[in-house]
C-alpha cells in the first residue's frame, strides 16, 4: 500500500490534466448570453496573441518600478514615511508634492526617449499626489482631499497606455467614493452581480490567476477524497461555478467508480444559484455520476451551522476563493464558527496577497497600492492597452476591488473587525495545514504552461502553500487545511 498511493496520485493528476481537453467547450453558464470558455479548455481557448511568442508589448517602465522613485524616500512603507525624522512635518513634505499634475503635452520633436521620460515623471507625480491625498483622507481633511481628487481626476485616465496612470485613475475613483461616503454616511453600494460575473469570465480567459486557483484547489480536494464514496463540498461563494465541472469529470472517471457527490453552494442570487445547480446537475447526469446540489442564497456568516447538514460517512470539503469584489462572507467570526463546527476533512483556501485588507484606511490604501501596481503591470505585459478585454477586467474586477477596499472595507465602516489573514486565523483556531503536494505543484505549473514564459508569471512555494505571482511577487495563494488530526 505504501507504493500504491503515489501511483494513484499520479494517475489522478493525469486525469485532471486530461480534463483540460475532454470536457465540452461550449457549456452555457449563468449570467451570459453566449458560450463561455471553461477553465479546463486547451490553450486554443486563449486569445491568439497570448499564445504567440512573437507577440510583444512595447517596452514601458513597470509601475512597480515607478513606485519606489517617489521623492519621499524608501519604497511605499507608510511607517517609514510617517516616522522618518527628515520629514519634520510628520507627513509628506509639501514642497516635494507637485502643486499641479497636468496632462502631458507630447513634444513630437523630442524623440521617443523624451516621451518615455515624460511618462515616468508624470506617473511618479500622480502617485505622489495620490499618496498625499490618502494622508488627507486618513486625517479626515476631506476638503483638501477633495481638491487633490479633482487634480487627479483631470490628470489620470483608465484608458491611458501608462499602467501608472490607469492605477491612479482607479484609486482616485475609489478614494472619491470614500470621501462621498464620509459625507453621506452611505458605504454599501449596489452590487451588479451579472456585470461582475461577466468580467470574472473574461479575467478567467485572459490570465492564469483564476484557472490556477480552481485547478490547484481541485487537486487538493481530489487527493483528500480519492477513496471516499460519499463526498460533500461546501463552496462559500460559488460565483459562476466554473471550477466544478473539471472535478466532477475526474471523480466520474475514477477507477473504482464515481462517488456520490453533494454540493452546498452559497451565493448572492437565488436565480443564479438555481441555474448553476441545473447545469452542474445536467453535467453530472451526462457523466453518470450521482449528484445533489443545494443552493444557499445567503452569506456563510449569516447562517446557523445547523442549516448545513452532514450525513453519516461522508467526507466534507469547504472551499473558498476569496476576493474583494463584495462582501461574500458577512461576519468573519460567524463564518469561521461555521467551518469549525463542520469539522471538514479539507478546507481549500484561495487568498489574494493584499496586505492590511481589514485595517485602517491608510493600511488598506498602502497594501492595495502595492498589490494592484503588480496586477496592472502583469496585465500590461501581456495585453495591449486598447484591448477591450483588458479594460473589462480592469474596470469590472480590479477597479471594483480597489473601490471596495478603499470606500467600503475596514472595521470602521463595516462595523466588524475583518481577519487580516484567514491562513493565520485557521492556524489560531486549531486547524492543521496540509502541505500542498507535488501533484498540486505540477497542476499549478500545468496551468502556467498555457501562457508564454515571457509574460513573467511565476509559481512560488516553500511554506506549504502554492502561490502564483508575477516576477517573483506573490498575488494569489492556495492553501489546504484540515480539522482532522494529521497522520504523520
Amino acid at each position: 500500500m505504501q507504493t500504491a498511493k503515489p501511483m494513484m496520485m499520479r494517475e489522478d493528476h493525469l486525469h485532471l490534466h486530461d480534463a483540460l481537453d475532454i470536457l465540452q467547450p461550449s457549456e452555457h453558464w449563468p449570467g451570459h448570453h453566449h458560450p463561455i470558455l471553461l477553465p479546463y479548455q486547451t490553450p486554443l481557448s486563449f486569445p491568439q496573441q497570448m499564445l504567440d511568442t512573437s507577440y510583444s508589448i512595447p517596452e514601458q517602465p513597470e509601475l512597480a518600478e515607478l513606485v519606489p522613485q517617489l521623492p519621499f524616500g524608501a519604497a511605499l512603507e507608510i511607517d517609514a514615511v510617517l516616522t522618518d525624522s527628515s520629514t519634520s512635518t510628520g507627513c509628506f513634505a509639501l514642497e516635494h508634492r507637485p502643486r499641479k499634475v497636468a496632462r502631458r503635452d507630447v513634444d513630437h520633436g523630442s524623440g521617443t526617449s523624451s516621451l518615455e521620460r515624460q511618462d515616468d515623471d508624470h506617473g511618479v507625480s500622480m502617485i505622489a499626489l495620490l499618496l498625499e491625498c490618502a494622508l488627507a483622507i486618513s486625517s479626515e481633511n476631506m476638503t483638501e482631499a477633495n481638491r487633490m481628487l479633482h487634480e487627479l481626476t483631470y490628470a489620470a485616465s483608465p484608458y491611458s497606455p501608462s499602467c501608472a496612470e490607469r492605477v491612479v485613475a482607479y484609486f482616485t475613483k475609489g478614494m472619491a467614493s470614500r470621501v462621498i461616503n464620509s459625507w453621506t454616511g452611505i458605504c454599501a453600494p449596489l452590487i451588479p452581480h451579472d456585470a461582475i460575473l461577466s468580467s470574472f469570465e473574461t479575467f478567467n480567459n485572459i490570465s492564469p490567476f483564476i484557472k490556477f486557483a480552481h485547478f490547484t484547489a481541485n487537486q487538493a480536494i481530489l487527493e483528500a477524497f480519492h477513496q471516499r464514496d460519499l463526498i460533500h463540498i461546501v463552496d462559500l461563494d460559488i460565483m459562476q461555478g466554473l471550477q466544478w465541472p473539471a472535478l466532477l469529470h475526474i471523480f466520474a472517471t475514477r477507477a473504482g467508480g464515481p462517488p456520490h457527490l453533494r454540493m452546498t453552494a452559497f451565493g448572492a442570487s437565488a436565480a443564479a444559484l438555481a441555474e448553476i445547480g441545473k447545469r452542474l446537475s445536467d453535467f453530472a447526469r451526462r457523466l453518470g455520476m450521482p449528484f445533489e446540489f443545494r443552493p444557499m442564497a445567503k452569506r456563510p456568516g449569516e447562517v446557523h451551522p445547523s442549516m448545513v447538514s452532514r450525513r453519516k460517512g461522508e467526507g466534507l470539503a469547504v472551499h473558498w476563493l476569496q476576493h474583494t469584489l463584495y462582501d461574500s462572507v458577512g461576519s468573519n467570526s460567524n463564518a469561521m464558527r461555521l467551518i469549525e463546527l463542520l469539522r471538514p476533512k479539507v478546507v481549500t483556501l484561495v487568498e489574494q496577497e493584499i496586505g492590511h485588507c481589514g485595517g485602517s484606511f491608510l493600511d488598506r490604501f498602502m497594501g492595495s497600492l502595492h498589490y494592484y501596481c503588480v496586477m496592472f503591470d502583469s496585465l500590461g505585459a501581456s495585453i495591449r492597452c486598447d484591448d477591450p478585454s483588458r479594460h473589462k477586467v480592469e474596470h469590472g474586477i480590479l477597479g471594483r476591488e480597489i473601490e471596495n477596499i478603499l470606500a467600503v472595507g475596514g472595521p470602521g465602516r463595516s462595523g466588524e473587525q475583518k481577519f487580516e489573514s484567514w491562513r493565520a486565523e485557521m492556524a489560531r483556531r486549531g486547524f492543521a495545514q496540509v502541505s500542498m503536494s507535488r501533484n498540486a505543484m505540477a497542476q499549478a505549473q500545468l496551468i502556467l504552461n498555457l501562457f508564454p514564459s515571457s509574460l513573467g508569471y511565476t509559481i512560488l512555494h516553500g511554506d506549504g502553500t502554492v502561490k502564483l505571482g508575477w516576477k517573483e511577487t506573490g498575488l494569489y495563494t492556495v492553501s489546504s487545511w484540515t480539522a482532522e488530526p494529521l497522520i504523520v
